[in-house]
């Protein structure tokens, strides 16, 4: 029986300090003042305001020192196929090749993304079910005839769910913004993109307000 959920991300931290905006903010403010060697500058709340005339200057150089940051998204597979277009991150995904979703961890049945909002309550949402159904019953059938999951995942659909983590700097996460965002973008990309962009601007301000002025101020 097929499973159907809503994609969804998380921020990963392993430490308080990853997404902590004032350690991030002396981060660049440490690299930037190198440049300069007014290391002496330093102060409390220097490196909030040093942070916020980079941005008003457009010295991104300077913002890809604030750390690298980890997502993981619970998405499809077809987004998958487009964030990791983005060369500057670092990628790590389920594998469709290894796992088995005939196994009892998936308790054989796989588990799809909900497509985006404008097919749902119609017929065509319960074509598209059927045909997630049908995948489903190809994939279990090549492995009950001893097919490798490398195989049978020939059968799987682009909606099957998978999980990716995306590393990389803040001035790469404005570019993927930008670019997913943005109208033009895939639909399941705007469903994530657009929240996420909300949440990062909340955590760390002023480097994501031209963009999160744009597409998520009411």
């Amino acid at each position: 029986m097929v499973i159907v959920i809503e994609p969804y991300f998380e921020r990963l931290q392993i430490t308080e300090s990853d997404w902590d905006k004032e350690v991030i903010f002396q981060r660049i403010e440490l690299a930037a003042r190198t440049c300069y060697k007014s290391e002496d500058l330093i102060q409390l709340g220097s490196g909030e305001r040093l942070v916020r005339g980079l941005v008003s200057r457009g010295h991104w150089a300077m913002i890809e020192f604030g750390g690298m940051f980890t997502v993981r998204f619970f998405c499809d597979r077809g987004f998958s196929h487009e964030i990791v277009r983005h060369r500057m991150c670092s990628f790590a995904q389920e594998s469709t090749r290894y796992c088995d979703y005939t196994k009892g961890k998936f308790g054989k049945e796989i588990t799809v993304i909900a497509p985006p909002g404008h097919l749902k309550h119609s017929q065509a949402y319960q074509d598209w079910l059927d045909g997630m159904k049908r995948a489903e019953t190809a994939y279990i059938a090549l492995r009950d005839q001893k097919f490798k999951p490398q195989i049978a995942r020939a059968n799987l659909p682009i909606s099957i769910k998978t999980e990716i983590c995306v590393a990389t700097n803040l001035r790469e996460w404005f570019h993927i913004f930008e670019l997913r965002c943005a109208p033009t973008a895939h639909p399941s990309m705007r469903q994530l993109m657009i929240p996420l962009l909300d949440e990062f601007h909340e955590v760390i301000p002023f480097i994501f307000d031209t963009l999160w002025e744009k597409y998520c101020k009411k």
